[in-house]
């Protein structure tokens, strides 16, 4: 059974910075890449970032680029997001996600593995 646990959400003012962790147990990822997602209140789930496992290419959502840092532990089968400048458009439940190949992906579809959902809330 794969498991995703996301951690890290919370409640934070406008230009404050914020670090998502995502857990990996189950099974091994060494090649999987892996990716996060979000979903605001009212609007569809929505592609943030993705990375290799392996070589570590990253894509961005352009909505995050340059704020926003993925990266990945092997050893700790982990993943982070690191979220810095945050505005109250970023506030939305952040999903982390497996997917079924090693292909950084922008496409839902393309990931077969999701964690519950942590809940990413800007607000002054």
């Amino acid at each position: 059974q794969v498991q995703l646990v996301e951690s890290g959400g919370g409640l934070v003012q406008p230009g404050d910075s914020l670090t998502l962790s995502c857990a990996a147990s189950g099974r091994t990822f060494s090649r999987n890449a892996m990716g996060w997602f979000r979903q605001a209140p009212g609007k569809e789930r929505e592609f943030v970032a993705t990375i290799s496992w392996s070589a570590g290419s990253t894509y961005y959502a352009n909505s995050v680029k340059g704020r926003f840092t993925i990266s990945i532990d092997n050893a700790k089968n982990t993943v982070s997001l690191r979220m810095n400048s945050l505005n109250t458009e970023d506030t939305a439940v952040y999903y982390c996600a497996a997917s079924r190949t090693a292909v950084p992906s922008t496409r839902q579809w393309d990931y077969a593995y999701w964690g519950q959902g942590t809940q990413v809330t800007v607000s002054s």
